[in-house]
C-alpha cells in the first residue's frame, strides 16, 4: 500500500488509477483523507462539516468483489461540497450564512448526483463566504479559512474552504462554484488549477440558471487532467435548464496531449476599468506565461477586448445585489420565518438594501447592458482563441482586508473588483476560462495565470493548459502545511 503522505501528493486520476490496480482500496483513500483532514482542518479551518461514516460505507461497498466500482477514472476518490450550490441530500447547508445554520438539504442537485455516479466520494462540506460573496473565505457563520501557502493570507473565495483543503492534501480535488470569480479567485491564492466552465455545460438542476446564467459550477484540482475528467463527468443538459452549451467532439480527458496548433493569443495586464495599479508580481507573471506561450509556438500579441469596463461595478454589482435578496428570501421560504437582519453581515444587508431600490425593469435593464457588453467582448474572440491575464491584481491579502464595509454595496463591490478585474468578464459572456499556477511570488506566494477561450470551446483551453503543466510543472510544489500530515 502507497505510504499515506505519498496518497496526499497523487491527483484523483493517480488515487483512483490504485484503486483500479489493486494497490489501495477505496476505503483506505478515504480513511487516508480523514486522518488529513483531522490533522490540518484545525489549522486552516477548510471543512465545516463532515459525513465520515456514509463515506466509509460507501467507500466499503465500492469493491471489485462486489461489483460495485463504477466504470470510471474517479471511481473511490474522496471529495468534499462546497457549502453553497451543489447540494447532497441529508447534509448541512448553510450558505456561508449564520441565518442558514442547522439547515438539512433534502435532495441532491444533479451536479452532486452525477459526481457520486462517477464514483467521488464525499466525506464532507468546505466553507464559503456569505452566500459567495467575497473574494476571501471569512464568513461570520463558521470562520476563517487560512491560506497553506501563508496562514495569515486569503485563500481567496468564495470557494476557498475548498482551495484550502486541495492545496494542502486533505483531497485531491473539490467542489467549487464560479458566479465572479469564485473558482479561479482563489485557484490563483493557492496554487491549483481552477476552471470557469461555458454557461451550460453543467447543470443547476433542480435550481433555476444560476444567477441569470453568470454563475457556474465545476471543481477546484490539482491538475488540468482532474479538471478534464471531472468535467467529463458531470457535463451535460439536464432537461428543462435555460442553456445548452455546445456539446463537445470527445471527451475532455482525451485533449491532454493532444496538439493545439498554433494559435493566436492576446495578452494584457492592463485591468478593464480605472483602478489602483496591479501588483508588479502579477504583471511579471503573465508576462512569462505569454513569453512561454510564444516559445511553444503560439502568436502572442498585447491586446484586449474594447468594451465599457464598468459594466464590471454597478450593472454586475446590481444583479450581485438582486441575487443577494433572492437568497435571502429563499432561504426565508426553507426556514418559514424572516431572516433577522443580525443573522446577516454587513456587506449582506447593504447588497439586500441597494438590491430593494430597484423596480423589476431595472433587472431587465442590466441584463441588456451585460448582453451589449457580451457581445462587444464575444467580437474580440474572432481575431483571437485565447485571451490571457493576470487572474487577479494582487498577491493574496492580508486575512481580514476583503470583507470589509466601505459603506456600501457598489463602494464594496467595486473595491472587491479593483482585487479582481478580469475573472467577472467570463461570468458576463459564459464564455470558459481557467486559472493556472505558472509564478511564485518572492515570499512563496502563488500567482495564477488566467486563460479565456472561445464559448463553448473548453477543448482548446484544456490543450493549452496541459502543454503549459507539461512546460512548467507545478504539481508536486507543497506549501508548508504539509509539514504537519500524519505520517503512517
Amino acid at each position: 500500500m502507497a505510504l499515506r503522505d505519498e496518497l496526499a501528493g497523487l491527483d484523483a486520476l493517480g488515487q483512483a488509477a490504485l484503486v483500479r490496480a489493486g494497490e489501495v482500496t477505496a476505503l483506505e483513500l478515504v480513511n487516508s483523507a480523514i486522518e488529513r483532514i483531522e490533522a490540518l482542518n484545525p489549522v486552516l479551518n477548510a471543512v465545516i462539516s463532515t459525513r465520515y461514516d456514509a463515506a466509509r460505507a460507501e467507500a466499503q461497498a465500492m469493491s471489485p468483489a462486489s461489483g460495485s466500482v463504477p466504470d470510471s477514472p474517479l471511481a473511490g476518490v474522496p471529495f468534499l461540497l462546497k457549502d453553497l450550490g451543489a447540494t447532497l441530500a441529508g447534509t448541512i447547508q448553510t450558505e456561508g450564512s449564520r441565518a442558514g445554520i442547522g439547515r438539512i438539504s433534502r435532495v441532491d442537485t444533479a451536479l452532486a448526483a452525477r459526481q457520486r455516479a462517477a464514483g467521488l466520494i464525499v466525506l464532507g462540506k468546505t466553507n464559503t463566504p456569505e452566500f459567495g460573496n467575497h473574494s476571501t473565505t471569512e464568513p461570520e457563520a463558521s470562520g476563517v479559512t487560512r491560506n497553506p501557502w501563508d496562514t495569515t493570507r486569503t485563500t481567496g473565495g468564495s470557494s476557498g474552504g475548498s482551495a484550502a483543503a486541495v492545496a494542502s492534501g486533505m483531497v485531491p480535488a473539490a467542489h467549487g462554484n464560479d458566479g465572479a470569480g469564485s473558482i479561479r479567485i482563489p485557484a490563483s491564492c493557492c496554487g491549483l488549477v481552477g476552471l470557469k466552465p461555458t454557461r451550460g455545460r453543467n447543470s443547476w438542476g433542480p435550481a433555476g440558471d444560476g444567477m441569470a446564467g453568470i454563475a457556474v459550477e465545476h471543481a477546484l484540482t490539482l491538475t488540468v487532467r482532474d479538471s478534464a475528467a471531472i468535467l467529463d463527468a458531470t457535463a451535460g443538459r439536464v432537461p428543462g435548464d435555460p442553456y445548452n452549451a455546445p456539446a463537445p467532439t470527445r471527451p475532455f480527458l482525451a485533449e491532454m496531449g493532444a496538439d493545439p496548433g498554433r494559435l493566436r493569443i492576446a495578452w494584457t495586464a492592463t485591468p478593464p476599468f480605472a483602478m489602483p495599479s496591479v501588483d508588479p508580481e502579477c504583471v511579471a507573471a503573465v508576462r512569462a506565461t505569454a513569453a512561454l506561450l510564444e516559445s511553444l509556438g503560439h502568436q502572442v500579441d498585447e491586446a484586449a477586448p474594447h468594451f465599457d469596463g464598468e459594466v464590471i461595478i454597478e450593472p454586475l454589482g446590481r444583479l450581485w445585489s438582486i441575487s443577494n435578496q433572492a437568497s435571502v428570501r429563499n432561504l426565508e421560504r426553507l426556514l418559514g420565518r424572516p431572516v433577522r437582519d443580525d443573522e446577516l453581515e454587513i456587506t449582506t444587508r447593504e447588497l439586500v438594501e441597494y438590491a430593494k431600490r430597484h423596480e423589476a425593469v431595472d433587472l431587465l435593464d442590466v441584463l441588456d447592458t451585460l448582453a451589449v457588453a457580451s457581445r462587444d467582448i464575444s467580437a474580440f474572440f474572432e481575431r483571437f482563441a485565447i485571451w490571457l491575464t493576470p487572474c487577479i491584481a494582487q498577491l493574496p491579502l492580508p486575512l481580514g482586508m476583503l470583507n470589509q464595509s466601505h459603506g456600501g454595496a457598489i463602494e464594496w463591490w467595486r473595491s472587491d473588483c479593483e482585487f479582481n478585474p478580469w475573472n467577472p468578464i467570463a461570468n458576463i459572456t459564459g464564455q470558459p476560462a481557467i486559472s493556472l499556477p505558472l509564478a511564485w511570488s518572492r515570499n512563496g506566494l502563488p500567482i495564477g495565470s488566467l486563460l479565456t477561450g472561445r464559448y463553448g470551446d473548453e477543448a482548446t483551453l484544456f490543450r493549452v493548459a496541459a502543454q503549459l503543466e507539461s512546460a512548467q510543472p507545478w504539481a508536486a510544489r507543497r506549501p508548508p502545511v504539509h509539514a504537519l500530515h500524519p505520517r503512517p
